[in-house]
């Protein structure tokens, strides 16, 4: 198994890349590679050389309507969407969704570090969880869901606030809560539904 976290340089991206890496010694242990890049010191020929199994796109700053927050990510997604399955997390989501040409908006409030409870579509990443969840987040922008296609299925929501998608044939999903927080429940379960 051989896993790519695209590192949007924040320090979340550490806790994600420490969950995902306990993971993967439990369910592959001794079989498994877990590497990190950076998203603005890449070359995505690189990545495509390498045939990962599985990539996660990090939370981050800013926006991915920005290059200098989202670098690489988008080439990775437009070289890779549908063929390999990515799972982005907060900024991530957000870059999937723009990717798929949905607009990013101001979040009515800011959250950050603040618990919601979500309820999800127990699919996907939210295979085996109770459909009410609460989790953990840090983010002041949101996905517009009208401007998000038919494509993509809606997974959880907080209140009217969508926190999480799915495509409909693609593996590509994204939630906007950080499944590596302590204080979100069943984050492991997410992380480890994404990788198997």
């Amino acid at each position: 198994m051989k896993v790519l976290l695209v590192d949007h340089h924040d320090s979340f991206s550490y806790n994600l890349f420490q969950l995902v890496g306990e993971i993967l010694e439990e369910e592959f242990p001794y079989r498994f590679k877990l590497d990190v890049i950076r998203q603005n010191e890449t070359d995505v020929s690189k990545v495509l050389k390498e045939r990962y199994d599985r990539i996660l796109l990090s939370p981050g700053p800013g926006t991915p309507e920005d290059p200098e927050y989202f670098g690489c990510s988008m080439e990775i997604l437009k070289q890779l969407g549908g063929d390999v399955p990515i799972l982005g997390v907060c900024l991530g989501m957000q870059g999937i969704a723009h990717f798929a040409g949905a607009n990013i908006i101001k979040a009515e409030y800011p959250m950050h570090g603040k618990i919601s409870e979500i309820k999800t579509d127990q699919k996907g990443v939210f295979k085996d969880l109770p459909s009410s969840l609460k989790v953990m987040r840090y983010h002041s922008l949101v996905v517009d869901e009208d401007s998000l296609g038919e494509e993509w299925e809606r997974t959880a929501y907080a209140g009217t606030e969508l926190m999480g998608i799915r495509h409909k044939e693609k593996r590509m999903e994204g939630v906007q809560f950080h499944p590596e927080s302590f204080a979100t429940e069943g984050g492991r379960k997410i992380l480890l539904n994404f990788l198997m």
